[in-house]
């Protein structure tokens, strides 16, 4: 492959190069936390974690571990940069997402430093195209506090059965309702749009629910407008998990699985809109 005969003496000056057989692994995952322009990428021995919020209320985050990549060498305990996260993924689709029969487009990631370009090799059919996409200063992601040891509620589910809850739930609504009990309804999505109120209940021996640990009642609206670039993650994962915190924070976490079986994660944290009194 073109892209592994680069010299030693190149790949010397970056302190971060990432090698992926299939670039779509990448792309795939990256899509899945879209929803606003531009991207926070940090670089640890674990992988990759790339972060994007919307208004202080959200983040998104996704979480690559460097076993799915083919090399992952970090030459620095940590490296982080800022970029346009939707030119990014201009660049990784620019052989058009290796649509053809068994076609895959090879990528080659590389980061001199601060100040530098994030510089992309890509490779398909023995054609090599070099992206290179201005970094800039990072903003510092917000630190929500969400400890697993805060954790008030958690549930896990399939990821087809969230799928099949909000196509049925009126997603007009401007808030998605949240109740998780250790007593009925147990878990509850509720919904307040044009067409009247509507719920979707599980019970706690659902075989859609692989996990069931409720503590106490909470009952949280979140801003729908904050949770559908979500359903993007749901849409490729297998399971997802639900957890809140004690002060009604959501993490929705999800579990994809890439082409090779590998697996990722990525996370959704979402603040509450209002805390609901109990009837």
């Amino acid at each position: 492959m073109p892209l592994s005969t680069q010299s030693q003496s190149q790949d010397e000056q970056y302190v971060l190069v990432a090698n992926l057989d299939n670039a779509r692994n990448l792309s795939n995952i990256l899509k899945a936390i879209t929803c606003k322009d531009h991207a926070v990428f940090t670089a640890t021995a674990n992988g990759l974690k790339v972060t994007v919020e919307d208004c202080k209320c959200m983040q998104a985050n996704a979480f690559i571990q460097t076993d799915i990549f083919q090399e992952f060498t970090l030459k620095e305990d940590i490296v982080i940069f800022q970029i346009n996260l939707t030119v990014l993924l201009d660049c990784l689709n620019i052989f058009g997402g290796s649509t053809a029969a068994g076609a895959s487009t090879a990528l080659r990631l590389c980061y001199m430093g601060y100040g530098h370009p994030l510089t992309l090799f890509l490779e398909e059919g023995g054609v090599v195209t070099v992206c290179k996409i201005n970094t800039q200063e990072p903003e510092e992601p917000i630190d929500f506090e969400f400890s697993s040891s805060n954790v008030t509620n958690k549930v896990i589910l399939q990821s087809e059965s969230l799928k099949e809850a909000f196509s049925e739930l009126d997603m007009s609504s401007e808030v998605l309702q949240i109740t998780m009990s250790p007593s009925q309804p147990y878990f509850r999505l509720s919904t307040f749009g044009n067409s009247g109120n509507a719920h979707y209940d599980y019970s706690k021996d659902s075989d859609m629910m692989e996990l069931f640990q409720c503590n106490k009642t909470q009952t949280n609206r979140y801003k729908m407008s904050l949770l559908k670039p979500s359903t993007k993650a749901l849409a490729i994962s297998c399971k997802v998990s639900v957890r809140t915190d004690s002060r009604g924070l959501l993490s929705l976490q999800y579990l994809v699985r890439n082409d090779e079986g590998q697996i990722c994660f990525v996370e959704y944290f979402c603040c509450p809109d209002e805390e609901v009194e109990e009837e």
